[in-house]
C-alpha cells in the first residue's frame, strides 16, 4: 500500500512539473478545487523539481514527459531516490502516452501514465484517485476470472470501494451476460469489465475484449475494460492495448493500484 501522509490526516502535497506556466496553473487550480486542503508545488523543470524534493517530501508527482531541462522519466528516478522507503506515486502526463505505453518505454519508476488529451479535469480526478480515493457506491463491475481463489481476493478489493461485482468464470459467460442486456435500456449491463487474459474455455480475455469493442460496438467510455495480466511479454501487452483495453493491471494486483485504475475509468466514463 502507498504510504501517503493524508491517510494520517495531513493535507496532501502534490508536485506539478511542466515547462508551461499556463499548464501548471490550470492543473493546480483544478486540483485545489478537487482536493480540499491540497498544497500544490509548481515546478518548471527537472532542476526545479529536484530542489523542491530536497526541501520537503511530497505525496505525489505529476510531470510532463518532456521537460525544458530533462524528462519525466529522469524525474521519476530522482523521486524514488529522494523518497527512500516511502512510496510516492509518479504520474507521467503526455500527449503521446499511449504510444509510450504500447512500446513499454515507461520505466518501473513511473507509477502510471495519463493522456493529456483527456483534459485537466480528468487529470485531477486521476490524481485524486491516488491521493484521496473516493468510492463510487454501487458501480457495477463485470469480473471475469477462472480462479475462485484469485477472484475472492480481487472481489474483496473492489467491494471495499463499495462496488457491486458480478463474477463469471469464463469469457463465454461474460459475453452471454452482456448479450442479455444488449438491446435493452440497461445496456451494456455493467459499468466496467475487469478480465483476466488466460481463461478456461475456448475464448480468452483478449477474445472477450475484441468482442466488446467490435461485435458489441462499445467504445472505451461506453464500457471500460481493464485487463489483468501476469504476462510480461511486450507484444502481448501491446496487443491488448491496441485491441481496445483501457488499461492493464499487473498481477498479482496491488490493491491501491487496482482501486485507483478502476475508479478512474468509472469516473472518466461518467464524464462522457
Amino acid at each position: 500500500m502507498h504510504d501517503l501522509r493524508h491517510l494520517a490526516g495531513d493535507a496532501p502535497r502534490v508536485m506539478v512539473v511542466d515547462g508551461s506556466k499556463l499548464v501548471r496553473r490550470l492543473i493546480g487550480d483544478v486540483l485545489r478545487q478537487s482536493l480540499a486542503g491540497v498544497e500544490v508545488i509548481e515546478c518548471t523543470g527537472l532542476a526545479d523539481a529536484v530542489a523542491a524534493l530536497d526541501a520537503a517530501p511530497v505525496d505525489l508527482v505529476s510531470t510532463a514527459l518532456s521537460l525544458p531541462d530533462g524528462d519525466g522519466l529522469q524525474l521519476a528516478r530522482r523521486v524514488r531516490e529522494a523518497a527512500g522507503q516511502r512510496y510516492v506515486p509518479v504520474i507521467v502526463v503526455s500527449g503521446d502516452a499511449q504510444s509510450h505505453l504500447e512500446a513499454r518505454r515507461f520505466t518501473e519508476d513511473v507509477t502510471d501514465h495519463f493522456d493529456k488529451a483527456l483534459g485537466h479535469r480528468a487529470l485531477a480526478e486521476f490524481i485524486r484517485g491516488y491521493v484521496r480515493p473516493e468510492p463510487i457506491p454501487d458501480a457495477h463491475v463485470l469480473y471475469v476470472e477462472d480462479s475462485r481463489t484469485v477472484a475472492l481476493a480481487t472481489r474483496r478489493m473492489l467491494e471495499a470501494q463499495q462496488m457491486r461485482v458480478t463474477h463469471v468464470l469464463s469469457a463465454e459467460d461474460a459475453l452471454a451476460y452482456l448479450d442479455a442486456y444488449r438491446d435493452g435500456p440497461a445496456a451494456p449491463g455493467a459499468d466496467l469489465v475487469l478480465t483476466d487474459v488466460y481463461l478456461k474455455g475456448e475464448l480468452s480475455g483478449h477474445d472477450l475484449l475484441r468482442a466488446v469493442r467490435r461485435d458489441f460496438g462499445y467504445g472505451k467510455r461506453r464500457l471500460p475494460v481493464l485487463v489483468m495480466t501476469g504476462d510480461g511479454n511486450l507484444e502481448n501487452q501491446v496487443g491488448l492495448l491496441r485491441a481496445g483495453a483501457n488499461d492493464l493491471v499487473v498481477k498479482p494486483a496491488e490493491e491501491r493500484v487496482l482501486a485507483t485504475k478502476t475508479l478512474f475509468q468509472l469516473r472518466l466514463a461518467a464524464m462522457r
